[in-house]
């Protein structure tokens, strides 16, 4: 996937932020609040760094994804002028520092991507130089900080909204399943933070390595966690290419019934298709952006450029409507971090989000479950953010 690099670096970007501004402010005006001044009568440079050039299979078709979704949103907008300007990375960090430098030179007021978290983070380190903010396309939460905003959808925010909504239905007791691996560790981090949050008890985590011996070890201990501790709720954080059927198939076998411990997935449960056939996830509940707004922007997409857009091509759609949002108020100060920030968010692709201040996002999430080898959605997505989950 797109965020598998990660780096510590807020400290880095203070201090370069702190350095640069000072230098800089002489010629090249910093609104307070981190972000360069712009004129609003005049079209505004955005720079988009897509990782087109690379060798890894699939980098050309999702930088042309990006830079189609960018365009797209561009004519939506109204009565706001955007100079889009591509710069291609190839997916390489040197590369995307390069690229950076090379836009915030040529006057970009603001960069959206690199997709990957390395480039992000080099890009970010770049454009610091003169207080330029970045819309990074990963989903990588430790990048984010200082003048780089991550835009893909985050654990942190889905464990948010499926807590928030377990403590409504009751479901106070919760034992955590996870992988050992780093994407396992992050989603039970992520679980417990957002426990915490919601005033959801976790009553253990269980980890196991990841293959067939591993979940199939861990089994005895997840049933006898749940029959023990007043366990109510499961919270998963396999994914379905990965532990999830194995473990959908494992868990009712051995008496941890979907009947009797809700269970809860950290990732899309519907994505493949024939996962909705598996026993174990029948009324399981999981997070999903709204289906309706995200079919919308697929049809759109497919119907100007004549195929679907990639998984994450939605993003930088997602980029342009809040810039074109802010822009489009008039002021002078509209890109800087104080801005982006601002609490009422933005409309998307597949619904409302919002940037908050330490980089990260929250993005409107739909509650779903599965009946009948069908996804229904249980909990509609909140349409702002005093709305559910919020």
């Amino acid at each position: 996937m797109f965020a598998v690099f990660k780096r510590a670096r807020k400290a880095t970007l203070s201090a370069i932020a702190a350095i640069s501004t000072f230098a800089l402010a002489a010629c090249d005006p910093i609104a307070i609040g981190g972000g360069p001044t712009i004129n609003t009568s005049k079209p505004v440079p955005v720079a988009l760094l897509v990782p087109r050039g690379s060798a890894q299979s699939g980098d050309s078709v999702l930088a042309q994804s990006l830079e189609n979704a960018a365009r797209l949103a561009i004519a939506d907008l109204q009565g706001v002028q955007i100079d889009l300007r591509i710069y291609d990375t190839a997916g390489d960090p040197t590369r995307a520092a390069a690229a950076a430098t090379e836009a915030v030179n040529a006057g970009a007021r603001i960069i959206l991507g690199p997709v990957y978290a390395e480039a992000a983070n080099a890009a970010g380190i770049a454009a610091a130089r003169k207080g330029v903010n970045v819309l990074a396309f990963s989903n990588t939460t430790s990048i984010a900080g200082g003048n780089v905003f991550i835009l893909g959808p985050t654990y942190d925010n889905t464990a948010r909204r499926l807590t928030a909504y377990a403590k409504a239905q009751g479901k106070n007791n919760i034992l955590i399943a996870g992988g050992n691996n780093a994407s396992g560790l992050a989603g039970q981090t992520a679980i417990r933070n957002a426990a915490a949050q919601s005033g959801v008890n976790i009553t253990s985590s269980i980890g196991y390595e990841l293959s067939q011996k591993g979940v199939i070890n861990a089994i005895p201990q997840i049933r006898s966690a749940t029959g023990s501790g007043g366990v109510d709720a499961l919270f998963l954080t396999a994914t379905t290419a990965g532990a999830l059927p194995l473990l959908t198939q494992l868990l009712p076998e051995a008496g941890v019934k979907p009947t009797d411990v809700q269970y809860i997935g950290l990732t899309r449960w519907d994505v493949p298709a024939q996962t909705l056939a598996l026993p174990g996830v029948q009324g399981s509940w999981f997070a999903m952006p709204d289906p309706g707004k995200a079919r919308g922007f697929r049809d759109r997409y497919e119907a100007t450029y004549g195929n679907a857009p990639h998984s994450i091509g939605g993003l930088a759609y997602d980029g342009i409507a809040a810039i074109g949002a802010l822009v489009g108020a008039g002021k002078a100060d509209a890109l800087t971090a104080a801005a982006l920030t601002q609490g009422a968010g933005f409309q998307g692709t597949s619904g409302i989000f919002r940037l908050r201040p330490d980089g990260t996002n929250d993005r409107g999430l739909a509650i779903a479950t599965i009946q009948e080898q069908k996804v229904v959605i249980i909990d509609a997505a909140p349409s702002s953010f005093s709305g559910a989950g919020f």
